[in-house]
């Protein structure tokens, strides 16, 4: 058996390989597609038709990977590409999904095939390619979006959705009918390759694979766990690195910007002479030079498209008194000496800028918009501050590249989610879920009780050959000896309970001999009426008589317990017992008296046993086998169903048995008189569907009294039938 499975292990590892090459190939198709489009100048992409194949074809995880890996390969000539991976897995993912249902092969639903291809690659692609570039990127839609929003005045988004879905619908098209053409020309050739399975056990097939992936469980499936568990760790990773990556790309970026206002602050102090500040704010632009100052401030401005303002301060208690503040487009700057009230931003680092210390730079985000400031104090010749030089940058850009970074990091993580997803529950499938689900459905169907369904159980479970060198291979293997142990100990429990119940058969008819010896007879009696309760009750039952109580335990419990119906005669004396002729009153009230005191016996023995069996039986046999339908037997004087079956059986077989043999006191009665007497007495002394049961089995009762030598006898009255037998 192992070296079925190291066999079927290399073939799962070579139908692997042959799975990879064909995901290859299915991504070299993808870029091929893409290249041809590109040279040859068309609107279109052409960049999913070895996904839809190898989804169709492989199914998810083959879809999956050819997508992520199509726009990996592209991302080395245009990086931009790897943006849209999350389509191209999605799409793979839907492919697989089709195929499955057959969407993909009928003419009449190939069009909603084509249509959700296209809601991902134009619809979703769209809003993607909106979130990260705006409209009108530049992409192979950028002509006909405008073109409709010149047309229609919709909105630059709408324009471009629509522009998106309408090449995307033609691209999808051309894509999903090529791709049919390739599933039609290869799947029946290289199906049985297709299967993208690694089985560390015997493989299942058809009924028995759908079987083991839908075994139902009580809660929530071990795939399921395991798809949330990655789900949960993945998400926790990917908030904290696009978290941690997102503050550190804004932490670049202000460092970048900062640097850049140092320098642009530092070319603006070049301008300004500190040692007259005083004078500027005193007379303003009536000074000489403040002009030409003022106008060199919004050059350097105007020269550093993120610069949004420029200007010179001189801090006092009272606020920000203006030296220079030039007119920007939008509006016109502070005169010389106003004052500007501190803005919040600034409040813990008043005391510096009072003092003339430097300051880091400031992000505020108030009524002049979101800026980073940069103030550098400006000394004169005696070393005191006289002023600040402020440069204010804009952050909008900054925020709207953050908030860029953040949707790449997103889509990239998304799409890297479904893959590990994918390819860790394909993994878990195999190595985790299929076996236990195999050794459960094994367990579920091990049949305990005959020997062939432990042996087909055994055979189930040995054929399972699970091999997955972990703890489920020693759950397997554990279970397996469980099995094996538990199907012995049933097996040589089944053999002594057969020699126990074969010694404990000898020892009956032993019992019933020497009870019977006691009357002087050979013990044929008591393995005749058992055989002839046999006879009858099987009659019955084939005749669907009491069909609720004769069952197959029924008539076990009443043929074995046949035997001891007279065990009660061991009370009974010799004299008695043996006598030749005809019994006294008393003599025959003491011979009654054997059904009572066989009673009394059986109930001791039943008393003594954890699990009477078929000794109850025998207690009612021995009690009442003397009753009669019409109520005239004893002990007790049980009249029709109040006498139990099993009594009323025995009743004819114990009769009849007594009439056709011979005793110390008659010879045996022909049978067919005997057969005469339980035919008159039905109704009477028997139960007269036990006796017209006993009667059609006619061809078997004389079978077995002709065994016995029973059909030789003459004629003749037995001499007390309530004390014949």
């Amino acid at each position: 058996m192992g070296a079925t499975t190291h066999a079927n292990s290399l073939r799962g590892w070579k139908k692997l390989a042959i799975n990879l090459a064909l995901c290859a190939a299915c991504v070299a198709l993808n870029y091929l597609g893409s290249s041809i489009a590109t040279a040859f100048g068309l609107p279109l992409y052409l960049d999913c038709i070895g996904t839809i194949v190898a989804g169709a074809c492989g199914g998810y995880i083959p879809g999956l990977v050819v997508g992520y890996f199509t726009n990996l390969v592209t991302s080395l000539s245009d990086p931009s590409s790897v943006y849209w991976c999350f389509n191209s897995v999605l799409i793979g993912i839907v492919a697989a999904f089709f195929q499955r249902r057959g969407l993909l092969s009928k003419l009449y639903t190939v069009p909603l095939c084509i249509l959700c291809f296209a809601l991902i690659g134009g619809g979703l692609g769209s809003v993607i390619t909106y979130a990260l570039y705006g409209a009108f990127a530049g992409g192979v839609s950028t002509p006909l979006a405008l073109q409709i929003l010149e047309a229609t005045g919709m909105g630059d988004f709408t324009s471009q959705l629509c522009a998106d879905m309408i090449i995307d619908l033609v691209d999808k098209s051309i894509a999903t009918l090529v791709a049919i053409v390739i599933i039609q020309l290869v799947r029946n050739k290289i199906e049985e390759l297709l299967d993208f399975s690694i089985w560390r056990q015997t493989p299942l097939e058809g009924q028995q694979r759908a079987e083991a992936k839908k075994t139902p469980t009580r809660g929530l499936s071990l795939r399921t766990k395991i798809a949330s568990i990655i789900i949960v760790v993945m998400v926790i990773i990917a908030v904290v690195t696009t978290s941690i990556s997102f503050m550190m790309f804004n932490r670049a970026n202000i460092d970048t910007q900062s640097k850049m206002g140092a320098g642009i602050v530092e070319l603006a102090s070049e301008k300004i002479n500190p040692n007259r500040i005083d004078k500027y704010i005193e007379l303003g632009e009536s000074m000489p030079g403040y002009s030409e100052t003022e106008r060199a401030l919004a050059h350097i401005r105007d020269s550093f498209p993120d610069v949004k303002y420029i200007y010179v301060y001189q801090i006092e208690e009272d606020g920000c008194h203006v030296v220079f503040d030039p007119d920007t487009p939008e509006a016109a700057g502070n005169n010389p000496g106003d004052v500007i009230p501190f803005d919040p931003s600034f409040n813990p680092y008043i005391g510096d800028l009072l003092a003339g210390n430097p300051i880091e730079p400031v992000v505020s985000n108030d009524s002049y918009g979101y800026l980073l400031t940069i103030y550098e104090p400006l000394y004169d010749k005696n070393g005191n501050c006289t002023c600040y030089v402020a440069v204010d940058i804009s952050m909008e850009q900054l925020a709207q590249d953050g908030y860029a970074f953040l949707i790449r990091v997103l889509i990239l993580f998304a799409a890297f989610l479904i893959v590990i997803c994918g390819i860790v529950l394909w993994l878990a499938e195999y190595s985790i879920i299929m076996p236990i689900n195999s050794m459960a459905k094994a367990s579920d169907s091990f049949a305990f009780d005959s020997k062939s369904g432990r042996d087909h159980g055994l055979e189930q479970l040995h054929n399972l050959d699970i091999r997955t060198g972990d703890e489920v291979e020693n759950m397997y293997r554990a279970v397996t000896k469980m099995s094996e142990d538990t199907v012995q100990f049933i097996a040589d429990s089944a053999e002594k309970a057969a020699t126990i119940e074969r010694m404990q058969d000898n020892l009956i008819m032993v019992m019933a001999d020497l009870v019977e010896s006691r009357d002087q007879h050979t013990g044929d009696h008591v393995r005749k009426t058992a055989a002839y309760t046999r006879v009858i009750l099987e009659e019955m039952r084939r005749e669907d008589m009491y069909s609720d109580v004769i069952t197959d335990e029924f008539i076990e419990n009443v043929v074995k317990s046949a035997p001891l119906h007279d065990v009660g005669k061991i009370t009974v004396s010799d004299s008695i017992l043996n006598k030749p002729g005809r019994l006294t009153d008393d003599e025959f009230r003491i011979m009654q008296g054997h059904t009572i005191a066989g009673k009394q016996i059986l109930e001791d023995a039943t008393g003594a046993m954890s699990d009477a069996g078929y000794l109850a039986e025998a207690q009612l046999l021995a009690t009442y086998h003397h009753e009669k339908w019409n109520g005239a037997g004893y002990p007790y004087g049980l009249a029709g169903e109040d006498i139990p079956l099993s009594a009323r059986v025995m009743a004819v077989a114990d009769v009849f048995d007594a009439l056709v043999s011979k005793r110390s006191y008659k010879e045996g009665m022909p049978i067919e008189k005997a057969l005469g007497i339980i035919r008159d007495d039905a109704g009477v002394h028997f139960d007269p569907q036990v006796a017209q049961a006993f009667l059609n089995a006619e061809d078997e009762v004389r079978r077995i009294a002709g065994e016995h030598g029973d059909d030789q006898g003459t004629a003749s009255d037995i001499r007390d039938e309530a004390a014949a037998d």
